[in-house]
């Protein structure tokens, strides 16, 4: 079987009444361990055991997210870890104390929690909160998410705060897995205060991109999307983004002003990463607009002109992960969304087993024009061919 799978074949799968829990949880299992920059192995680890107050699930699907492919080339953290973060499963075992969830049941977990009463929290910037900063999941080594595994132990500071959803029966685990990537996108929407007059171009049609995309428009406003790569902006379409910019082939801050009567655009979203891009956006977007940096995680130096904040009013703003304060909208979106339409596993291009891992890395670090979102799913491991 090819790793790029059919949608409806997947869903099958991912869906089958068979991925259940053992009824005697194994010692050992795969996971993808990082031991180094650009060093991935797939190896056999223990089963994280759980105390009092704490979950462990097993993994139905976790996405690759740019910020894992970050952390494994960059070495910004130490070997060795687990990493993977967008992660859904169904609860394996349950700690003393734990009442709200029960094994069998199929949730999605986040791996970071904010206090909701620290000063951070209380100036609605969570994702600075020192609890925040601390990473709940694991499936071993230094906690770092753990979805790039069989299990994960879900610690109880994640549990009590809120940071494991239950998901409805009919919404597929893949679904479920993209309510942390949207949560950090919906933030960042909303920060940008969109009305249904304006315009707003993203730069970046990967899966971000996309999804930042799309939410804009659900605001009403007109969206116009900047990518490379035709085959993204085909994707794009089916979610209703019919304004496309071929990055490769046309000036984008030309097409923005012909788009825009000459003002220029409303907000410009930069979703891809490249510090370059500032002063593209910068030069897109209208004065007293304002331009969202989303995809620049990693410290540097970038150049702008400093009197187009100054002079043309135009705000240069950052949005960073998630905030907790949005999950029950964004739940409602992910979830009810799927039976409506929003279905994001459209967005998903590949499909890997664990042991098949370092391909998966290998074909998300370098995005090809037929690649969008990467999954691994432990599912796979018995049924791929």
């Amino acid at each position: 079987m090819n790793e790029v799978t059919a949608q409806s074949k997947m869903a099958t799968q991912i869906s089958n009444p068979r991925f259940r829990v053992e009824s005697k949880i194994p010692s050992t299992m795969r996971a993808a361990v990082y031991r180094g920059i650009n060093d991935m192995r797939v190896e056999t680890v223990a089963v994280p055991s759980i105390g009092p107050g704490e979950l462990l699930i097993k993994i139905a699907t976790c996405g690759v997210c740019g910020t894992d492919l970050k952390k494994i080339h960059l070495g910004s953290h130490s070997a060795p870890r687990i990493f993977g973060h967008e992660m859904a499963g169904v609860v394996a075992a349950v700690g003393d104390g734990v009442t709200k969830f029960a094994v069998g049941d199929r949730v999605m977990s986040f791996h970071h929690v904010p206090c909701g009463e620290c000063y951070y929290c209380r100036k609605q910037t969570p994702a600075q909160c020192p609890l925040y900063k601390k990473t709940g999941a694991t499936a071993g080594f230094e906690p770092s998410g753990g979805g790039f595994a069989e299990y994960i132990r879900v610690m109880d500071f994640v549990v009590a705060n809120g940071g494991v959803v239950r998901i409805p029966d009919d919404v597929p685990f893949e679904q479920a897995a993209f309510v942390e990537p949207v949560m950090t996108v919906l933030k960042g929407t909303k920060l940008l205060n969109l009305a249904a007059d304006d315009t707003v171009l993203v730069i970046g049609q990967g899966p971000i991109g996309l999804m930042h995309a799309a939410l804009a428009r659900r605001t009403g406003a007109r969206v116009l999307t900047s990518d490379l790569y035709p085959e993204r902006h085909a994707i794009a379409a089916r979610f209703g983004l019919t304004n496309p910019i071929q990055a490769g082939t046309e000036n984008v801050v030309e097409r923005v002003l012909l788009e825009t009567e000459g003002r220029g655009a409303d907000a410009v979203i930069v979703a891809v990463g490249g510090n370059g891009l500032i002063r593209t956006a910068m030069d897109a977007v209208r004065p007293g607009g304002k331009v969202m940096l989303f995809a620049q995680t990693q410290h540097g130096e970038a150049t702008f002109d400093p009197a187009a904040v100054c002079v043309d009013e135009k705000t240069l703003l950052g949005s960073y992960s998630s905030s907790f304060p949005l999950l029950a909208e964004v739940t409602e979106l992910v979830f009810d969304g799927y039976r409506k339409g929003f279905d994001l596993t459209q967005l998903i291009s590949h499909r890997f087993s664990l042991e098949k891992a370092v391909a998966a890395i290998e074909i998300a670090s370098h995005p090809q024009p037929d690649s969008m979102k990467i999954m691994m799913e432990p599912v796979l491991g018995a049924g791929a061919e």
